[in-house]
């Protein structure tokens, strides 16, 4: 694929004085999209903030064609990697019916975008682009009949293609700007306006690359790091020594040699500000200030243990079934309990947060790199005082996101400062800030017993979870700076939906779910990348096979047994055919040898409703040492319609190597006052030598609804890891992460479990 020379070109910094991050297309060859955007875009950017139609339920909110028959579309949903910015305009001008390289891409301006909900949840393309293909349709079936109109024929006897609307049989129609080219449609989405068949489809399907990563792999992509606004100034906060802590005084006089610095206190919130960014660390390093003792935290050794004995805690039954077989069962079944545990755990972007804001009393502008920048439009206006329509926000790449891990935090403190200050503010984050700061992904405690007979029947399954509530109705986590500014916001806990899955997917008798809501969290909680399901999953599947193995049972055929979704047997099928299964129970043969080889596997029906995954892997575990090493990992995966096939499977890829990771490395740890897992040292990741061969197969459906790639593939990881220790030991992980020091523990007879 190659750039054509005479595309135009747009700098970042023009697009960006326009107000909105978009990304264009031109085709090289009938299916391959390059760099270019039409330079009046961006010129037209400003003035169109001012008229933009923003209500999602209207088709101009979507999608605009403009006076040169060029289209652009509006997506509230955000690109963080996932591949949306080629994927949503494959969507929508398929369904329209015009090139791709004459769409205009803008997104994540609350200025000039409709409000899709939050970047999360796997829902970009699944509730994003769905939204964009309807709006799509219904605009096709307005030109359709307008076209039909003018030209005096039946609407059935048209089709729009290529940017025009002709008849079927050939010959001339009318172009997209020829019938409404600069105007509004002025029409709500028809949920009822017809899609096109699949079949017709030239670009969804596709693998087309995404138009970000040629900048990204020569590092001339400009970052949120990498942006500036004129007149800006530089900050870094400077956080109490002690979680909980109250600022007590400053000593001012500390930074006095350090030309132009400001010191900023609001309450508890305190930060330097200079005019160049090593002035202000200098500034953050040199500041003397007094602070109380902090609120304290447990200890870390004993937070299984509280968090089961957490007062407050309610109980909620959250999915219940009652067995029709009123028999006893026979005296060969065999009855189970475990307990699993998933730590407290970081974001750990590789980069650390930074944002930009520019606030006034006339309004605030914020530059931030947050999956919900419509989300946190309210945020951001009650904690500065601001009318919602005066706050906009922006969103510019960052360095990952998985949830919601520190963007909003620094957009705050630069928010805060930016008001205090009357200047605009870039505020970026130190890695210590980063790890020990972030909001947390939460620990969950999980509980499990059940019954199976020899023939393989469950006639029995509980599962207990404790895990933090969630607040409703909260738009965000309580951000640090209007916390420790004294600011309202609205409090409460927000960890996303982490009580998903923790029943079985599977054929059972008698079956309960309880969640136990704890209302408090030792560590600020947010969504981290699959919220709750990697835990729930790597209970709910590691105790499967813990049933598979009491009973003599092959895991596999179990589960195939077990499962009357046939997508979901299918997916378990094809990972039974990739790793070329052979039945037999676990552990296996070679579970007593110095080097223990082993499989395992794992299955989810995502949130039970959305995509179909199996992972499968292949693993040896060093007995002296306890080290895993993970030879191979296969999965199968179905996502329904699928889109952009390089993008579903560079997400497949990105969930199985960052939960490996979490598996194997990643815990918070802490003393009874502050974070101490600050640094990569303390809080280490996966390295690319211990990377896996990832053998991944997409099931493509084509007629099916597309569902979110972004997290279904992260829930199995854990147990099929747990499941093919097993196999190659015979010792049971339940505790995440899986050590050298919990496999040797395991291995020695000890419970690899929570202290309780």
């Amino acid at each position: 694929m190659t750039t054509s020379p005479d595309a135009p070109r747009l700098s970042r910094r023009t697009l960006l004085e326009g107000g909105a991050l978009m990304v264009g297309f031109a085709l090289g060859d009938a299916l391959a999209p390059v760099g270019a955007l039409a330079q009046g875009a961006a010129r037209s950017a400003a003035a169109a903030a001012a008229t933009r139609i923003l209500d999602p339920k209207e088709v101009d909110a979507y999608l605009a064609i403009n006076g040169d028959g060029t289209v652009t579309v509006w997506c509230g949903k955000v690109d963080l990697g996932q591949g949306l910015r080629v994927a949503i305009p494959q969507i929508a001008a398929d369904e329209l019916g015009i090139g791709l390289d004459r769409i205009t891409y803008v997104e994540g301006d609350t200025a000039l975008t409709p409000d899709q909900g939050r970047t999360a949840g796997s829902y970009g393309i699944a509730r994003g682009g769905m939204q964009i293909r309807q709006a799509a349709a219904t605009a096709r079936k307005a030109l359709v009949e307008r076209a039909a109109h003018r030209l005096g024929v039946p609407a059935d006897e048209l089709v729009a293609a290529d940017g025009a609307v002709r008849p079927r049989t050939g010959g001339a129609g009318l172009t997209f700007a020829e019938l409404i080219g600069g105007a509004r449609f002025d029409l709500k989405l028809d949920p009822k306006a017809p899609l096109k068949d699949p079949e017709s489809y030239t670009l969804v399907g596709k693998p087309l690359p995404r138009p970000d990563v040629p900048a990204k792999c020569t590092g001339t992509l400009t970052y949120m790091h990498d942006h500036t606004v004129p007149g800006m100034l530089h900050a870094r906060v400077i956080r109490p020594a002690s979680v909980g802590a109250h600022l007590v005084s400053v000593d001012e006089s500390s930074v006095a040699d350090l030309p132009g610095v400001r010191v900023v206190r609001i309450q508890d919130f305190l930060a330097v500000v200079a005019a160049d960014e090593w002035t202000a660390i200098k500034a953050a390093g040199a500041l003397k200030a007094q602070w109380s003792a902090g609120s304290g935290l447990p200890a870390q050794a004993e937070l299984p243990a509280l968090l089961r004995a957490s007062p407050g805690t309610t109980e909620q039954v959250l999915t219940t079934k009652s067995s029709t077989d009123a028999a006893p069962p026979p005296e060969d079944a065999r009855s189970l309990t475990a307990t699993y545990f998933w730590p407290m755990q970081s974001h750990a972007s590789i980069g650390p947060s930074c944002a930009i804001a520019d606030v006034s009393a006339a309004g605030a502008t914020i530059w931030t790199a947050s999956q919900g920048t419509h989300g946190n439009q309210a945020t951001f206006a009650r904690f500065l005082g601001l009318p919602k329509d005066k706050v906009r926000l922006i969103y510019l790449d960052g360095a990952g996101c998985y949830g919601m891990n520190s963007h909003e935090d620094a957009a705050a403190d630069a928010a805060v400062l930016s008001r205090a200050v009357g200047a605009p503010v870039r505020v970026q984050w130190s890695r210590q800030d980063e790890l020990g700061w972030d909001p947390k992904g939460p620990p969950q405690l999980i509980d499990i017993a059940g019954t199976i007979d020899a023939a393989g029947y469950i006639r029995d399954w509980r599962t207990d979870m404790w895990i933090p509530e969630n607040t409703r109705g909260l738009p965000s986590i309580p951000l640090l700076a209007p916390e420790a500014a004294g600011l309202p916001q609205t409090p409460g806990l927000n960890s996303g939906m982490i009580s998903q899955n923790g029943d079985p997917p599977y054929r059972t008798g008698r079956m309960q779910v309880v969640a136990h809501w704890l209302k408090t969290a030792p560590l600020r909680p947010a969504p981290l990348r699959s919220p709750g399901k990697p835990a729930n999953c790597f209970a709910v599947e590691s105790f499967l096979d813990e049933l598979a193995a009491a009973a003599v049972l092959d895991p596999l055929q179990l589960r195939l047994s077990g499962l009357t979704d046939q997508r979901g047997k299918a997916v378990v099928e094809k990972i039974a055919e990739m790793m070329s299964w052979e039945q037999r129970p676990s552990p296996g043969p070679n579970s007593d040898q110095p080097v223990g080889r082993g499989r395992g596997l794992a299955y989810i029906h995502y949130k039970h409703d959305e995509a179909h995954v199996a992972i499968g892997m292949e693993v040896a575990v060093e007995r002296a040492s306890g080290a895993i090493r993970v030879e191979r990992v296969f999965c199968a995966h179905d996502c329904g319609q699928i889109v952009n096939p390089d993008g579903v499977r560079a997400q497949v890829e990105g969930s199985i190597i960052q939960t490996l990771s979490r598996v194997l490395k990643e815990e918070v740890t802490f003393d009874r006052e502050r974070v101490t897992s600050v640094d990569w040292s303390s809080y280490s990741l996966l390295t690319f030598s211990e990377v896996p061969k990832l053998d991944i197969a997409l099931i493509d459906r084509p007629t099916e609804p597309p569902l979110g790639a972004g997290e279904a593939a992260c829930a199995p990881v854990a147990a099929a890891l747990a499941n093919a220790v097993f196999d190659a030991t015979g010792a049971r992980l339940r505790t995440v992460p899986f050590t050298p020091e919990r496999v040797k523990a395991a291995l020695g007879g000890q419970a690899s479990m929570p202290r309780t």
